[in-house]
């Protein structure tokens, strides 16, 4: 196993450990009496949970560490992380009542996520070749993802999480429009799109 491996395999491990303090923290805060040093632990773990996803895909790539094993796991990292952080957040309080990510945005994460793996299969299914390449547009929405995560978990500002909800939905939707005209795209065989990746297997 390699060391860029290694690493996805810890954001892998992280993902339990941030749920579990995260929860806690809102379970302290549905019962009036929130622990500031659970909701502090779950924010930094989350943060290096998150930046092992940056730093896999860089060691992986100039160092010649790209696997298989990392290539299959470093996708199930990722939105294992992301998703349980989004979950999270959105069906506990992590402040004064409300303070969570709306239901609706979270409904919207999951949409773009499915659709995106509904196409793939399709594409699959169709014996299509599927080139997955990263777009512009799917990174900005995963910026401004954490960004509205970040805004939760640390609530510097007392402007509600709806706000950069919504910036963040205007990004999350032309992702998945951008994705879904790719993969017509590559159904008619009139060129080579891709589906969002972040960076190549570790």
């Amino acid at each position: 196993m390699t060391f860029a491996t290694k690493l996805t395999v810890l954001r892998l491990v992280l993902v339990p450990v941030f749920a579990f303090l995260a929860i806690s923290y809102g379970l302290g805060t549905v019962a009036g009496a929130p622990d500031e040093a659970l909701r502090r632990a779950a924010f930094w773990v989350f943060v290096t949970a998150a930046a092992t996803d940056g730093i896999d895909g860089w060691i992986a790539r100039h160092f010649n560490q790209k696997s298989e094993l990392g290539a299959f796991l470093d996708p199930i990292a990722d939105k294992a992380l992301v998703l349980s952080a989004l979950l999270i957040l959105t069906f506990f309080d992590w402040g004064v009542e409300g303070w969570r990510i709306p239901l609706w945005f979270a409904a919207l994460v999951v949409l773009r996520d499915s659709v995106i793996l509904a196409g793939i299969r399709v594409m699959w299914s169709a014996r299509k070749n599927v080139v997955i390449r990263p777009h512009w547009t799917g990174k900005v929405c995963t910026f401004f993802l954490f960004v509205v995560l970040g805004w939760v978990m640390l609530r510097v500002t007392e402007l509600s999480p709806v706000y950069p909800c919504a910036f963040a939905a205007v990004f999350i939707l032309l992702s998945m429009v951008e994705y879904i005209r790719q993969g017509l795209r590559i159904m008619r065989g009139s060129g080579v799109g891709g589906q969002e990746s972040e960076k190549g297997g570790n």
